[in-house]
C-alpha cells in the first residue's frame, strides 16, 4: 500500500475567494505570488493578482507549489452551523484548486498527501500541547477514518449517495449524515468531516512528530482498516454507531465505559435519569483547567460545561426554533419524550406532540438540531416541563450529558488517559475493542 493522497475542500461554494501566495505557485505557465482574489465569471473561475488584473480564466484552475510554498485564505469559515462558528485565515501547503460550481459560487480545494494533511488535522482537532501518547492515538484513528473512507469511496465508486439518509414513515422522520459524501473532494475541512486548519495551528510541530512516529499505521479488524470515528466527551460512557447512523452492529464501534472498571449501561428512563444527573468518576470528567489548556484549542476551550450540561427554553422560544430547524409547525408543545436510548443515554428516538402536529424524530444528530439554533452538546439528556395551573408548558429544561455523538474515541479521556501515563496503543485498545494496531506503508 503506497501513501495515498487527498483533496480537502476548504471553502465550498463561496461567492468569492480571497487569499495569498507565499512564495511562488505555477498554473499554466503562468507563476503567481502575493495577494489574489477568484470570482465567478460566465460559469469560469476568474483569477485575478492585487491589482485587479486577470491571469487565468478556466472552470477549473489548478496552482502547483514551487519548492516550499503555501497559500493563505482569509475569511474561512469554521465550525460551520455550530455553536462556535466563525472565520479565520488559515495558511495551507500542497496544491490549491479552485473551481467554478454553478449558481455564481467557486470551491477552493486543497490536495496533499495524507501524512501532511494528518499533522494538520491532529492539530486542528486538539491543541499540539497535549500529551504525546494521545495525539499519537489520534493521529492513528484519524488516519484510519480518512483511508476506511477512501476505500470505501472507491468501493462505492459510480453510486449516487447524497449526504443525508432519510426515512419517514407516518407520523416518524429517521435522519442521519454521513461524513463521507462530498462529489468535488474526498473530505470537508470542518467538523462534518475531520477538522483540518492548516499548518497555522500552535505547537503543530508536536502533532507533526506524533503523525511521523506513527506513519502507516492504522487501527485494523478482520483484515480491514477500522472506520475510526471519534468526538469530544462521551460523558462516561461511549455510544453504539447504530444509535447515530445506520442499523448495524460495528463491533469495534460499540459501548465501552471510560473508566478502567466497568459502568453499567443505560437501559431504562429512571438509568437515564440518575446517569444524567450524576457526576460519575470518568476520564472525561475532568475540570483540571490547565490540562484543558494542553488538549482543548482555544475556540473548543469557550464550551465549558461539555460533561453535564443544561439548556433552558421558553415554550414560545422552543415553538419557534422548532418550527425554523424542522420546517414543522407543532402549534402549542405539549410534550417531548424519549422513546429509544442508545448505551451511553443519547436518544435516538423522540417524540415532540404539540396541538397542530407530533411527529417522531431520530437520529442522534437531528434530535440535536431540531431543539437547538446550532446543535444540543449532544442527544443524551433528559427533558423537564414546568407547566401552568392548566397544565400547559411555561418552559422546558434540558439536563444532558457529553458533547458529541459519542462513538468511538472519546478525546478528552483519551487525553487524561495519556496524562495518567497510558500509551498510544492502550487508549486505542480501550476505545476500540478488538482492533489491532498495522503498519500498511
Amino acid at each position: 500500500m503506497e501513501e495515498p493522497r487527498i483533496t480537502v475542500g476548504i471553502c465550498d461554494r463561496y461567492p468569492e475567494i480571497r487569499g495569498r501566495i507565499n512564495g511562488h505557485y505555477r498554473t499554466n505557465g503562468t507563476v503567481l505570488t502575493g495577494e489574489f482574489t477568484a470570482r465567478p465569471e460566465g460559469g469560469a473561475v476568474s483569477l485575478c493578482d492585487a491589482f485587479g488584473r486577470e491571469h487565468l480564466r478556466a472552470s477549473e484552475i489548478r496552482l502547483t507549489a514551487e519548492r516550499e510554498s503555501t497559500f493563505t485564505l482569509h475569511d474561512v469559515t469554521i465550525g460551520v452551523r455550530f455553536h462556535w462558528e466563525r472565520k479565520e485565515e488559515q495558511t495551507f501547503p500542497g496544491e490549491l484548486i479552485l473551481l467554478a460550481v454553478g449558481e455564481g459560487k467557486l470551491t477552493a480545494v486543497n490536495e496533499l498527501p495524507v501524512e501532511e494533511y494528518l499533522a494538520s488535522v491532529v492539530s486542528s482537532e486538539m491543541s499540539g500541547e497535549a500529551p504525546a501518547e494521545f495525539l499519537r492515538a489520534h493521529a492513528i484513528a484519524s488516519r484510519s477514518w480518512l483511508v476506511a473512507m477512501l476505500q470505501l469511496r472507491g468501493r462505492m465508486a459510480g453510486e449516487k449517495r447524497g449526504p443525508e439518509r432519510t426515512i419517514r414513515r407516518e407520523g416518524e422522520i429517521v435522519r442521519w449524515y454521513d461524513r463521507e459524501d462530498h462529489d468535488r473532494f474526498d473530505v470537508c475541512a470542518d467538523d462534518h468531516c475531520q477538522r483540518y486548519q492548516g499548518v497555522t495551528r500552535p505547537a503543530a510541530g508536536r502533532a507533526a512528530e506524533a503523525v511521523r512516529a506513527t506513519r502507516g499505521v492504522f487501527l485494523v479488524r478482520d483484515g480491514e482498516i477500522c472506520d475510526a470515528r471519534y468526538h469530544k466527551a462521551c460523558g462516561g460512557m461511549t455510544e453504539d454507531y447504530a444509535t447515530c447512523w445506520e442499523e448495524k452492529t460495528v463491533p469495534y464501534l460499540s459501548h465501552i465505559s471510560d473508566a478502567a472498571t466497568p459502568i453499567a449501561p443505560v437501559r431504562t428512563e429512571a438509568d437515564a435519569g440518575r446517569w444524567i444527573l450524576s457526576r460519575p468518576d470518568v476520564y472525561c470528567n475532568t475540570n483540571n483547567s490547565e490540562l484543558l489548556k494542553k488538549i482543548l484549542p482555544a475556540f473548543d476551550r469557550e464550551t465549558t460545561d461539555f460533561f453535564r450540561w443544561q439548556v433552558d427554553y421558553a415554550r414560545e422560544e422552543l415553538e419557534e426554533i422548532l418550527r425554523k430547524k424542522s420546517g414543522i409547525d407543532f402549534g402549542r408543545l405539549q410534550n417531548i419524550t424519549p422513546l429509544e436510548r442508545g448505551p451511553s443515554g443519547r436518544i435516538r428516538r423522540l417524540r415532540i406532540e404539540g396541538s397542530k402536529n407530533s411527529i417522531t424524530v431520530g437520529k442522534e444528530l437531528e434530535i440535536r438540531r431540531w431543539l437547538s439554533p446550532s446543535h444540543l452538546m449532544s442527544s443524551a439528556f433528559i427533558v423537564s416541563a414546568a407547566r401552568d395551573v392548566c397544565g400547559v408548558p411555561a418552559r422546558f429544561s434540558f439536563h444532558g450529558a457529553g458533547w458529541g455523538h459519542g462513538v468511538g474515541l472519546c478525546q478528552i479521556g483519551a487525553a487524561v488517559m495519556a496524562e495518567k501515563g497510558f500509551k498510544a496503543e492502550e487508549i486505542l485498545h480501550h476505545y476500540f475493542k478488538g482492533a489491532a494496531l498495522v503498519k500498511r506503508y
